[in-house]
């Protein structure tokens, strides 16, 4: 199998709502994000993003209509970019998304197909949108799933539990960052 480390919505406008809870998840997923650069695991970072004025947004999309009239979510505005602490180098590859699935209006499928990845590592915020999206379309679309339950977060503690205790085992295997990282040399080390 190969494998790639997927880095969720860990962009400044949405982690500003999470307070201490975001900056804890970063810190994780920095820490999977290091070994899956020591490991050669290839990293993908998703955000989410609009063109300006945000012709993508619905005023029948209740939540995304919401929060572009919270904040500016253009492709180019501070709140869009991947938060500093996991940062891509380059020629990391960032997807852009349109929706609250990683695969919804991206082009994150068919980079994972031209470089023959099938298994994802997911990791972001919040739990129950991106992560839990992500994960029902990956499994519709035969891929193996790691979910890494540390180093994701939602607003209600309580949905992040049962998301990862009780419905992603259902589609992938749930384990913590320093779990993943003891078994990462059986998924892609060189």
């Amino acid at each position: 199998m190969t494998s790639a480390l997927v880095i969720m919505d860990l962009q400044n406008g949405i982690l500003e709502r999470y307070g201490d809870r975001g900056r804890e998840v970063v810190a994780t997923a920095a820490t999977a994000l290091d070994a899956a650069r020591r490991a050669g695991v290839p990293v993908i970072f998703v955000r989410v993003a609009f063109r300006e004025g945000a012709p993508e947004i619905s005023p029948r999309n209740a939540g995304f209509a919401r929060l572009a009239g919270s904040m500016s979510m253009d492709e180019s505005a501070p709140a869009t970019r991947v938060h500093e602490g996991v940062a891509p180098r380059p020629g990391e590859i960032v997807v852009t998304k349109r929706r609250v699935s990683a695969f919804a209006g991206s082009d994150l499928d068919v980079v994972l197909r031209s470089r023959s990845i099938d298994h994802l590592v997911l990791c972001g915020i919040a739990t129950s949108g991106v992560v839990l999206s992500t994960v029902r379309r990956a499994a519709d679309e035969d891929y193996a799933i790691t979910v890494l339950a540390d180093a994701c977060a939602d607003l209600d503690e309580e949905v992040h539990r049962v998301l990862t205790e009780k419905v992603f085992p259902r589609q992938a295997e749930v384990l913590t960052t320093a779990q993943w990282i003891e078994r990462r040399g059986a998924l892609d080390a060189p």
